[in-house]
C-alpha cells in the first residue's frame, strides 16, 4: 500500500484505455451528441491546459470516476469518461491516466452529457465524452517535478513523457513515468496505563521514500471497415522503504532505542487487448487481460535498552505472487427505436500465492524461526458471469436501463489451509434518468452488487511496526449488497454547476473483524448498512466582479452500522471512512499569464476494532496548500506549491485491553506527529 496518496497504476486494456486508437477512431467520431453541453479549447484558455486531463478537471461540478482497479472483473461500465464515444474500460488503467496521455491540441470538443445517450449498457448519469481530431500527427507532453521537505533529501526525478501519433489505420502511444514519493513525520508518543498514569514517553521519527517508474506502449488498429483492435503492455517497478526510529524514556527503567524498517520490491506487468467487429445486426467485442505481480517484502524491528539489556528483534519476510486472467465477450445491438441490448459473458481466474517466515531473537541471541499458522498458502478463484442488459428511451426526457445477471465462482485454498467452495450470486441493476429541464437532471439507480474479495484476508500476516498481526480466514465469502442511489446534476450557467449523490447500501456477509482462535482477523458478519453523500460543486465569481476566480469543493460523508461480534454493540464498519473534503480557490488573473490558488483538505476515519485493541487515526487541523503559476515561461507552464501551510499533525491513538475488549483498558498509546512544510516545483510543456 502507498500511504496518504490516491494513486492508480495505469495500464492499458480495452477500447480507448489510452491514446492508442484515439486518433484513428476519431475519423469515425459521431456528430455532437444530442442534449450535450459542449466545451471547446477556448473555454479552458484561462487555465492554459496541456492535456485533456487538465481540461476535464476544470469542468464545473464534474468529478472523474474511473473503473476501479479492485473491481470484480470488468462487468458493466462504471466510469464516467468516454473517448470518442467509447468507454474507458480496463483494470489498472483509469480515466485519469488515459486523459493525461492526450495532448490538449488534439481535442476537438468535450461533451458533458447523460450517459444514457450512448448505447453502452450500464452507463448512466453525468458523463464526459472527449472527442479528438484524429489527424495522426505526432504530439507529446512532458512534465518535470521536484520536491523539498523536512527530514528527507529532495527528489528531482519526477518525470512524465508521453508521445502519440499514427498513420493511416494505425495509431500508437508511449508513456514513460517516474513518480517518486517522499514522506516524513516526527513527534512524541505517550504511553499510559488504564488509569492515565504515564508509563513511557517516546520520541519518534518516521520516513517513507519510494521510487516508482513505469513504461507503457500501445498500438491500435481502426480500418475503414469498422473493425477496431488494440494491443497494450505496461510494466512498473515500485520500491518503497519505510523507517521509524524511536527513543524510549520509561518512567521506571533505563532509556532504550527501537528501530523499524520495511522494504518492498514490487514488479508489475499487464498485457491486454481487445477486438471489435460487426456481426449480424450488432457488434461483437472480445477483451482479454493478463496481470502479474511479484512483491518480496521484508520487515524488521529491533529494540534494546542503552545498557544492552532487554534486547529483542523480529524479522517477517513475505514473497507474494498475484495474478489475474480475464476473457470477456460482449454482443451489443442498437435498434432504430432508441433501445439497445447487450449480452455479455465473462470468465476470470485470480490467484494469490504467499510464502512467509517469521523469526525472533531474545537477549541478543540469534534469530529463531517461529511458527505462523496459515501464512504459506495459495488462494484461487475461478469465476464465470453472464448478463443481459436493456436500455430504452421512455420519453424525450426519460431513459431507463435494466440489467439481469448471475455469477458462479469456485474459491479454493491450498498450503497451510485447504478448502474448496462454490457460490452462485445474482447481479443486476435498474436505473432511470430524467432531464427535468435543460439545467437539471435526476438519476436514480438500484443495484445488486457482489463485492471483490481481498485474498490477503485468507492468509495470516504480522505487523511488526504495530506489534500485532492477523489470522488468515479460509472461510470468507464475498459480501453482497443492495445499493439505492439518487443523483442530481444542476447547471447554474455563469455561476457554475454542482452534482450531489446520496445512497443507501444494505450489506450481507460484510467482511469485518472477527475473533479467530486465540486471535482475530477478517471474517463475515451477517449484515450491515451504509449511507452517504458525495458532492462536487464549482462557483464562479465573474458575475460579482472577481474576474477569473472560482471556488471548487468536493466532499464525501458516510454513516454505517454493524453489530460487533465480540461485544454485541452497534458500531461503525471497521476502519471505514467518515468524511473527506477538498476545497480550492483559484484565480487566473485577467490579461496576464499568472494564476494563484489556495486549498484545504481534511479527512476522518472511524476507529478500527481488533480482539484486544481499538485505534483511530486523524489529521488536524488539515492539509492546506497555496500555489502560484505562470503559463508562459518560454512556452512552458511553471508552478510553485507550498504544502502544509496549516501545519497539519498526523495523530494516532490506540487502546489495549486485558485479554480482549470485554476487559479493562491496560495501556493507551497516544501520538501526534508533525510532518512539516513541503515545497514543490513543476514545469510542463508540449511538443
Amino acid at each position: 500500500m502507498i500511504p496518504l496518496t490516491r494513486l492508480a497504476v495505469s495500464a492499458c486494456l480495452g477500447l480507448a484505455t489510452s491514446q492508442l486508437a484515439l486518433f484513428a477512431a476519431a475519423d469515425m467520431a459521431p456528430e455532437t451528441t444530442p442534449g450535450a453541453t459542449i466545451f471547446t479549447k477556448d473555454d479552458f484558455n484561462q487555465y492554459a491546459p496541456r492535456t485533456a486531463l487538465e481540461m476535464v478537471s476544470r469542468i464545473p461540478g464534474f468529478s472523474i470516476q474511473g473503473d476501479d482497479d479492485g473491481s470484480r472483473g470488468f462487468g458493466q461500465a462504471s466510469g464516467n469518461v468516454l473517448i470518442n464515444g467509447q468507454r474507458v474500460s480496463g483494470k489498472s488503467n483509469g480515466a485519469t491516466e488515459s486523459l493525461d496521455r492526450i495532448s490538449a491540441s488534439s481535442i476537438v470538443r468535450i461533451e458533458l452529457v447523460d450517459g444514457a445517450s450512448f448505447e453502452i449498457p450500464g452507463l448512466s448519469g453525468q458523463v464526459v465524452n472527449v472527442v479528438t481530431n484524429g489527424d495522426g500527427a505526432v504530439s507529446g507532453t512532458w512534465r518535470w517535478r521536484a520536491r523539498f521537505r523536512d527530514n528527507l533529501p529532495p527528489f528531482y526525478n519526477g518525470l512524465n513523457l508521453t508521445l502519440s501519433g499514427g498513420k493511416g489505420d494505425i495509431s500508437w502511444s508511449f508513456e514513460a513515468k517516474s513518480d517518486p514519493e517522499r514522506g516524513a513525520s516526527n513527534g512524541p508518543e505517550y504511553v499510559t496505563d488504564g488509569a492515565g498514569a504515564l508509563i513511557q514517553q517516546r520520541e519518534e521519527d518516521f520516513t517513507h521514500a519510494a521510487e516508482y517508474v513505469s513504461v507503457s506502449g500501445s498500438v491500435g488498429w481502426a480500418p475503414a471497415s469498422g473493425v477496431v483492435g488494440n494491443l497494450n503492455a505496461k510494466t512498473t517497478l515500485y520500491q518503497p522503504d519505510n523507517k521509524e526510529t524511536a527513543k524510549l524514556f520509561p518512567v521506571d527503567g533505563p532509556e532504550g532505542r527501537r528501530l523499524y524498517q520495511g522494504a518492498e520490491d514490487e514488479v508489475f506487468v499487464e498485457l491486454g487487448g481487445d477486438y471489435e467487429f460487426a456481426l449480424g445486426p450488432g457488434r461483437l467485442k472480445a477483451i482479454g487481460l493478463l496481470r502479474r505481480e511479484d512483491s518480496p517484502i521484508v520487515d524488521r524491528v529491533f529494540q534494546s535498552n542503552l545498557d544492552g539489556s532487554d534486547q529483542f528483534g523480529s524479522v517477517f519476510e513475505r514473497d507474494i505472487e498475484e495474478g489475474e486472467y480475464i476473457l470477456r465477450t460482449e454482443y451489443s445491438l442498437g435498434l432504430d427505436s432508441g433501445a439497445d441490448w447487450q449480452v455479455a459473458l465473462e470468465g476470470a481466474f485470480n490467484y494469490l500465492d504467499q510464502q512467509s517466515s517469521l523469526a525472533r531473537s531474545e537477549g541478543g541471541g540469534p534469530l529463531e524461526p517461529q511458527t505462523l499458522p496459515n501464512a504459506n498458502s495459495r488462494v484461487e478463484e475461478q469465476r464465470g458471469e453472464v448478463s443481459v442488459t436493456h436500455g430504452r428511451r421512455l420519453s424525450p426526457t426519460v431513459t431507463a436501463q435494466v440489467s439481469l445477471g448471475a455469477e458462479i465462482s469456485e474459491l479454493s485454498q491450498s498450503g497451510d489451509a485447504s478448502n474448496v467452495r462454490t457460490f452462485t450470486r445474482p447481479k443486476g441493476f435498474a436505473s432511470l434518468s430524467w432531464q427535468v429541464d435543460p439545467s437539471l437532471k435526476l438519476v436514480t439507480r438500484l443495484e445488486r452488487e457482489v463485492g471483490q474479495l481481498d485474498f490477503f484476508d485468507f492468509v495470516s500476516s504480522v505487523n511488526l511496526s504495530a506489534g500485532n498481526g492477523e489470522n488468515g480466514n479460509p472461510d470468507i465469502v464475498p459480501e453482497q449488497s443492495w445499493r439505492l442511489s439518487a443523483q442530481a446534476e444542476k447547471n447554474y450557467g455563469g455561476w457554475g454547476a454542482a452534482t450531489l449523490e446520496v445512497f443507501y447500501s444494505d450489506i450481507e456477509d460484510i467482511v469485518d473483524r472477527i475473533p479467530i482462535g486465540t486471535g482475530d482477523g477478517p471474517g463475515n458478519l451477517d449484515s450491515a448498512w451504509r449511507l452517504g453523500a458525495e458532492w462536487d460543486a464549482t462557483v464562479k465569481f465573474d458575475k460579482i466582479g472577481f474576474a477569473g476566480a472560482e471556488l471548487s469543493f468536493e466532499g464525501e460523508y458516510y454513516e454505517s452500522d454493524v453489530t460487533d461480534p465480540l461485544t454485541g454493540e452497534v458500531r461503525p464498519i471497521n476502519d471505514s471512512s467518515k468524511y473527506w473534503m477538498l476545497a480550492e480557490m483559484r484565480q487566473d488573473i485577467p490579461r496576464t499569464d499568472w494564476a494563484w490558488g489556495i486549498g484545504f483538505e481534511r479527512y476522518e476515519r472511524n476507529p478500527y476494532y481488533r480482539l484486544s485493541e481499538t485505534g483511530q487515526e486523524g489529521a488536524r487541523p488539515g492539509f492546506g496548500f497555496a500555489y502560484i503559476e505562470h503559463k508562459d515561461i518560454w512556452g512552458m507552464t511553471g508552478q510553485a506549491t507550498f504544502g502544509n501551510i496549516a501545519n497539519q499533525n498526523d495523530m494516532f491513538r490506540r487502546q489495549l485491553y486485558d485479554t480482549n475488549r470485554l476487559g479493562n483498558v491496560v495501556r493507551v498509546e497516544d501520538r501526534s506527529r508533525d510532518f512539516g512544510p513541503i515545497f514543490t516545483i513543476q514545469l510542463e510543456g508540449t511538443f
